[in-house]
């Protein structure tokens, strides 16, 4: 089968980029990948998919599409998943066959087996993909090349051959040897006389030789075994085993064998040894120009497919268990890269998804979530505990899945691809100790923009977030206009909500098309709400709100104490 992808169209051309690995732990990636499979093999082929994202606009829709139809149809992903086995199977026989060790019978073996395997594969994602109205590019074109290979490789005879030669081949169990002696009767030659469908015990021939050695006889005029061999004919056609050919009475000298430096102190052992290894290796030879008439079988091209099939299949077992919490899921639309947009409806966080289905009892706040050119870039200030962190990893989460061709957890969700996904999220104190925090964070934002380019998405969370609040909002300021200035997307959640206010400077005093605005979390009735809109920085009433709520305000407050002065037991 030709070198075939269900992630990216034949000939496809894009270029991909691996995400950080400040943004592999600020999204929670191992987390994901952990939640969706507990095989470490799984675990790691889906990582390394998921952090390798392209913004080609046709890679993306042939994803999207291909997952499109493994969420409709669960028959689909139930009859892969069985396939797994087998590719699996195949995959471990590959590793068999590159061992250089290996008999030449143990590699005739395998080959069987691969070719077997192969056909059964074959035949099973055919009978599969003929059942069911697949809609997507990659499993159509999956679909018509097996049909090719099927129709066009003479599947029923090989199947057959395979079959019947494995059972042969399987029947082999002993081989007859002839030693010739010199004049000092040491052994000088070794020739196979045949094979044999049984093994020799003690009432075959083994135990007339060693009648015939201990009665005294003299000895056995010619060569004739036959007397000796009653359940196997001499000097066989071996064609009676269906494995080919035999060179009957293939000689090896001794004498070379033992001069050649093989190890062992036997030189009849490497005799032996050599010439079985010799003539087995005819034989499969001969097998094998017989079986490759049917088809250049290579069936690692489907075990190629292993990775990408676990991780279709994993993911819509997930959006499986996340509809029925009754969370929204769907299919994104691709909007062209040059846009760098994003309109996206009752967008969360998977990770809240995942831990409700996993049982933990959430109640997960959805939110409307944009980037157009009214805003590119927004500063999203609000209460600690009030949901920054969530919707700022759910928006990196959102296109990161998207771009993989994912559901996103969003009712809907319209986006132009980013080349790649930045995140600067607070340091482990470890790795600040010869910078300082302050320095750390500026050498990490300074490489964030040698590599980042206008289509890039840029996330921060609580950047710069020092104990001299002079020194980090000075430099937050000229992030932002670079931010502005490149025309990148991002999202700065921040507690310096100086950052988001006189916003309007900012956009007329640097010339750039991303436009920044300030977004907040809001508070309702002195609640959390979790809800995101357009807003200037709250600060003062934040704090007065969470204070009446809690009643720490001075009128509050002083209430109390006149009410405990004026009580009786005063």
């Amino acid at each position: 089968m030709e070198q075939f992808s269900l992630l990216h169209p034949k000939d496809s051309k894009a270029s991909y980029h691996t995400l950080t690995k400040e943004a592999i732990n600020d999204l929670s990636v191992d987390f994901i990948c952990n939640a969706l499979t507990t095989e470490p093999y799984e675990q790691n082929s889906i990582k390394q998919l998921l952090v390798n994202i392209t913004d080609d606009e046709k890679v993306i829709k042939y994803r999207c599409d291909v997952f499109d139809d493994f969420m409709r149809f669960p028959q689909l992903r139930n009859d892969l998943t069985a396939l797994l086995e087998k590719l699996n199977d195949l995959r471990e026989i590959e590793r068999f066959q590159k061992d250089s060790e290996a008999s030449s019978l143990w590699q005739l073996i395998n080959r069987l087996r691969e070719m077997g395997g192969y056909v059964d594969c074959i035949t099973q994602i055919k009978s599969t993909l003929e059942t069911i109205e697949v809609k997507s590019e990659g499993l159509l074109q999956l679909k018509r090349n097996v049909q090719a290979i099927y129709n066009g490789s003479g599947f029923p005879d090989l199947k057959k051959d395979i079959e019947e030669t494995l059972a042969k081949a399987q029947r082999l169990k002993s081989i007859t040897l002839g030693v010739n002696l010199d004049e000092l009767l040491r052994p000088k030659t070794v020739g196979v006389v045949s094979l044999n469908d049984k093994e020799f015990t003690d009432s075959g021939i083994l135990k007339r030789f060693m009648n015939f050695a201990n009665n005294g006889n003299e000895l056995h005029s010619g060569n004739d075994v036959s007397g000796f061999i009653n359940f196997h004919p001499a000097n066989p056609n071996t064609s009676a085993f269906g494995i080919g050919k035999m060179v009957v009475g293939a000689q090896q000298d001794v004498n070379q064998i033992f001069k050649s430096g093989l190890t062992g102190a036997d030189p009849l052992s490497d005799a032996l040894k050599k010439v079985v290894t010799d003539i087995l290796q005819r034989t499969v030879n001969d097998i094998k120009s017989m079986l490759n008439k049917y088809v250049n079988i290579n069936g690692y091209s489907l075990v190629s497919l292993m990775p990408e099939i676990i991780f279709y299949i994993r993911f819509a077992e997930l959006c499986d268990k996340i509809k029925q919490k009754n969370l929204p899921l769907c299919k994104a639309e691709v909007l062209p890269k040059e846009c760098r947009e994003c309109f996206s409806s009752d967008i969360y966080n998977i990770k809240l998804a995942i831990k409700s289905v996993n049982g933990e009892d959430i109640d997960i706040v959805t939110n409307e979530f944009s980037f157009d050119n009214s805003k590119r870039i927004v500063i999203l200030t609000g209460p600690n505990r009030g949901g920054k962190t969530t919707i700022t990893q759910a928006v990196g989460l959102a296109f990161l899945l998207a771009q993989n061709g994912i559901y996103v957890p969003a009712s809907a969700m319209k986006f132009s691809p980013c080349d790649n996904i930045y995140t600067h999220f607070p340091a482990d104190e470890n790795d600040t100790l010869d910078l300082g925090r302050l320095g750390e964070e500026s050498k990490r934002l300074s490489q964030i923009f040698n590599s980042a380019t206008k289509y890039s998405l840029i996330l921060l969370n609580e950047s710069l977030a020092t104990t001299n609040v002079a020194e980090g909002l000075y430099i937050a300021k000229d992030v932002v206009k670079s931010m502005r200035y490149l025309g990148v997307r991002s999202i700065f959640n921040t507690h310096m909500h100086d950052l988001a206010r006189n916003l309007d400077d900012v956009n007329k005093s640097v010339e750039g098309d991303s436009r920044v605005e300030s977004i907040v979390t809001g508070i309702e009735n002195g609640r959390r709400s979790f809800k995101i809109f357009v807003s200037p920085p709250q600060g003062v009433s934040y704090a007065k709100d969470i204070a009446q709520k809690y009643g720490v305000t001075f009128e509050t407050i002083k209430a109390e104490i006149d009410s405990k002065n004026k009580s009786p037991e005063s």
